[in-house]
């Protein structure tokens, strides 16, 4: 075997890419390097080649917050034939790829070997060359741009199903379902201006349209591959509280319709129980 011989300043800084990124030996952080040297210089020659207008995304008509941030359920299109894979849970990049126009992914599905958490398209975010994820990471905002690009999609495509225009073959309380099971499982505290997509113990609920709060109990089903039914309490705008149940089709329709968004949540109720 071939032994190379580095300074100590280099041998550091493999050191520290290698635990950083959970590399098996430092073979896989040396090709890891030369694959990143090749894709931007790669970048580099795409760029130059661009003459008198600048290169338009395929998903330019989408309406959403990043330009170079997409997940992959939506993506048809990129602007450099290069992608990075990155899982919105703990901030880790899955894989590499180099694609062809136009993109088609009726099936993507992959575990992220830092969280291990099992993804699928719906959840799993597409970078494009021109973010710039190295300074994005320096100023610690990476994690919150994938989390917002995520949640910024599970919106709209919620609001396609709720208006019959959504792209997909999957029935809405799939979508519900998944989307649900994704959220418990990131732990996220959602945000307050965003309807929910999920429905989760511990958190009240307003709905926007009757302005009664909801706060959810405990699930009364252990439906595998389908949404709960759970017992609540209703507080009417009246102050009347009620104890209830509700099925797994009465909270399919009230989060599909866009109707609930977070009252009051208190930190750690997203976490799946143990």
């Amino acid at each position: 075997m071939a032994n190379i011989r580095v300074k100590d300043w280099t041998k550091n800084k493999l050191r520290g890419i290698r635990a950083a990124e959970s590399h098996s030996s430092y073979d896989s952080v040396v090709k890891t390097l030369l694959k990143d040297r090749k894709i931007a210089k790669y970048a580099d020659d795409a760029s130059d080649t661009v003459t008198g207008e600048s290169v338009q995304s395929q998903d330019a008509d989408i309406d959403k917050p990043f330009d170079d941030l997409t997940v992959l359920a939506e993506l048809t299109g990129n602007h450099d034939d290069v992608l990075f894979l990155w899982c919105p849970n703990c901030g880790n990049e899955l894989v590499h790829l180099t694609v062809e126009r136009p993109l088609g992914c009726s099936v993507f599905e992959m575990e992220c070997q830092r969280c291990l958490t099992h993804l699928d398209s719906w959840a799993i975010v597409a970078i494009e060359l021109q973010y710039p994820i190295e300074q994005k990471m320096i100023e610690g905002q990476l994690q919150a741009d994938l989390k917002a690009c995520v949640i910024d999609y599970w919106d709209r495509t919620l609001q396609a199903a709720a208006n019959d225009t959504l792209d997909t073959e999957a029935p809405a309380d799939r979508l519900v379902w998944q989307f649900d099971q994704y959220h418990k499982q990131f732990s996220w505290d959602w945000p307050t201006d965003v309807p929910t997509v999920s429905f989760v113990p511990g958190v009240t609920y307003r709905n926007t349209v009757t302005d009664e709060r909801i706060e959810v109990v405990e699930a009364v089903t252990e439906n595998r591959n389908a949404m709960d039914a759970y017992t609540v309490r209703r507080y009417a705008a009246d102050g009347d509280v009620v104890s209830d149940q509700l099925d797994s089709s009465a909270i399919v329709d009230r989060i599909v319709n866009r109707e609930l968004v977070v009252a009051e949540q208190t930190v750690g109720t997203t976490k799946p129980t143990t």
